[in-house]
């Protein structure tokens, strides 16, 4: 089956006994053992029909033979950070989700290091990769929030040069743009909340990745700790699934016209999207991606970044991305607000930073919605000249 049509049907097979074309949600806890032959299920923080239904899917979308869902993003990346050992390294793409870096910290109550690079630059990752001890290499493609563009090939080709595994969070891309077990990585990591998902209403997580030993540890943990998510949001999650490649090209196709806006904007600056021949990595996206993805930001220049956020009306102030919903947030306010603003400046994120994330809306009326909320103030007129005699 072609990747569009894996969308709908992988692990959609109907029920034999009753012909559901959409499969029954599993809500039970336990199971009556005697009604199995061989036993099979036992107990839902192990064990779910519909669980397994929507990895199968997500599994079969990077032809792999193995895909675990948690309970959220978070979830699944504490579950792939519990294979390092103290005393092991972990090398980072520096500019990550906030949330990572604070399961990064934990680590040290386990005596593993953790170092951050700029791993978008060639020049960089051969030297971060040299000391010893690295374990596993953590890649963000693009990156939240500056969306810069990690080559997954290059750096899961020197990572393996050392023995060390590597895991792409994938989210910002979704497995319809970025295939990062293709590309040579071990792991594809994602909150399966955003693009996956795709209507805000379902938090999920999940590991895609084809190594029986790293299924084993990854079961055998996720069993053990009990971060398994439910059937109804195995259900929802599964449903948004569905329409991946309709929402993502649409937003695709909006977000690039969008993008050619803000270049325009007088109150705008530094417009950053991977679809556009200015950005850093723009050869490196076209290479490795089917698409540039559906997140913009920029440097808003009118004034504070309060001011653009009060002053649109159809993108809802709020964080997260990749739903139907278009989304507005200043970073350094909303979700990197966490990290310490000698931090945020050092990895080039200022107070002024914007990011967008397009939903699927009528195109033209995001575009009047911006239009209006980046127009400069209208400059105060000066004192009337007297008229001469």
């Amino acid at each position: 089956m072609r990747f569009d049509t894996r969308l709908v049907r992988a692990g959609e097979e109907p029920d034999p006994r009753y012909g559901d074309v959409v499969p029954p949600i599993h809500v039970a806890t336990t199971y009556e053992r005697r009604v199995q032959d061989p036993p099979r299920y036992f107990y839902g923080r192990g064990e779910n029909p519909t669980r397994e239904r929507l990895e199968s899917c997500l599994a079969s979308l990077e032809d792999a033979r193995f895909a675990t869902v948690f309970s959220s993003g978070q979830a699944a990346a504490a579950t792939v950070l519990s294979l390092l050992r103290p005393g092991q390294r972990l090398l980072s793409e520096e500019d990550v989700y906030p949330g990572t870096n604070a399961l990064f910290a934990l680590l040290a109550n386990q005596d593993i290091q953790v170092e951050y690079a700029d791993l978008s630059d060639p020049q960089v990752v051969a030297s971060a990769l040299g000391g010893p001890d690295v374990a596993m290499v953590w890649i963000e493609t693009p990156t939240n929030p500056l969306l810069k563009i990690v080559d997954i090939a290059q750096v899961s080709g020197l990572a393996h040069d050392r023995g060390a595994l590597v895991v792409v969070d994938n989210t910002f891309a979704s497995p319809l743009l970025q295939q990062p077990l293709a590309l040579g990585a071990d792991v594809s990591l994602y909150s399966t909340t955003k693009f996956l998902a795709g209507h805000s209403d379902v938090l999920g997580g999940a590991l895609v990745y084809d190594d029986p030993r790293l299924h084993q540890s990854i079961r055998s943990h996720r069993t053990a700790v009990g971060n398994v998510p439910g059937g109804l949001d195995c259900y929802l999650v599964r449903r948004g699934v569905k329409t991946l490649s309709l929402r993502l090209n649409r937003q695709m196709e909006t977000a690039a016209r969008i993008a050619d806006l803000l270049m325009s904007c007088s109150t705008v600056e530094g417009v950053r999207y991977p679809g556009r021949p200015e950005h850093p990595q723009y050869a490196v996206a076209k290479a490795q991606m089917a698409g540039p993805g559906s997140i913009i930001s920029f440097d808003y220049r009118g004034g504070p970044p309060e001011r653009l956020l009060d002053r649109v009306r159809l993108f809802s102030c709020g964080v997260s991305l990749g739903g139907v919903q278009s989304l507005i947030e200043c970073p350094a306010l909303m979700t990197h607000r966490p990290l310490p603003p000698e931090v945020r400046a050092s990895r080039g994120i200022r107070d002024s930073l914007i990011r967008l994330s397009v939903g699927i809306e009528d195109p033209q009326d995001l575009l009047d919605d911006l239009r209006e909320a980046l127009a400069p103030d209208p400059q105060p007129s000066g004192p009337s000249r007297p008229e001469q005699p």
